[in-house]
């Protein structure tokens, strides 16, 4: 079981979210309006939030920005609209996964329990390395350096799995396959603000040329040393 945080002003949503999630044996809170959430995303102990993008006031884009601060508490963007430069976006800001409305309540059900898959124990990656970095994805640790660095479920899987296998090159369909799921249909552009963003918390917490783009092949680990 775990504990859901829905965030959308739309009540009738929260009705639908609040029973399917109940019924998986989820425990579910609620906030109307994006303020409501942030607060609440902060303070109660959150497993996974449902967030809507078109929130009025505070959108969801900007609460995540905010939550992204000091919470990475894995997200699922809900939105009206279908548009790839929203989703590109949301995946920048932290997100680990979208869906439009109208939506199935059996398959968002079936997207957070994935979530949750991910972000959850992960015995036979535990304990790797690599120069200056640690990664240990059973208790969802990164370290470089010693030092403690933040990451969402989306790149913890990402580094996990070039991390398995250092020398190995990943296309990026393999690497969609191995972290979202060979069902999962994505951009390269979504990998690729993924990737992004992880190479740029890695370089900023020390860890130079973590990852490495071999070109027109794929993705590898780098050396990750400290310069």
């Amino acid at each position: 079981m775990a504990k859901i945080l829905i965030v959308d002003d739309d009540p009738q949503i929260r009705d639908v979210l609040r029973i399917t999630l109940k019924q998986a044996g989820h425990e579910v809170s609620e906030a109307g309006d994006g303020a409501e959430g942030l607060a609440k995303a902060r303070n109660g102990n959150i497993d996974l939030i449902v967030l809507d993008i078109g929130l009025p006031e505070m959108d969801g884009l900007q609460v995540c920005r905010r939550l992204r601060e000091d919470v990475e508490t894995p997200v699922l963007f809900l939105t009206a609209r279908d548009d790839e430069i929203d989703r590109v976006l949301a995946f920048e800001l932290g997100g680990d996964d979208y869906v439009s409305k109208p939506f199935s309540p059996r398959e968002l059900a079936a997207r957070i329990k994935a979530i949750l898959k991910r972000v959850g124990p992960e015995p036979a990656k535990s304990g790797l390395s690599r120069g200056v970095l640690k990664l240990d994805p059973e208790r969802h640790l990164c370290t470089v350096s010693g030092e403690s660095l933040a990451l969402t479920g989306r790149e913890m899987d990402l580094l996990a799995h070039l991390m398995a296998r250092p020398e190995h090159v990943a296309t990026k369909a393999q690497l969609v396959d191995a972290v979202y799921g060979p069902s999962f249909h994505i951009s390269d552009r979504t990998l690729d603000s993924h990737l992004r963003n992880l190479r740029a918390k890695l370089t900023k917490a020390g860890c130079h040329e973590a990852i490495e783009t071999v070109h027109g092949v794929g993705i590898r680990m780098g050396a990750c040393q400290s310069r």
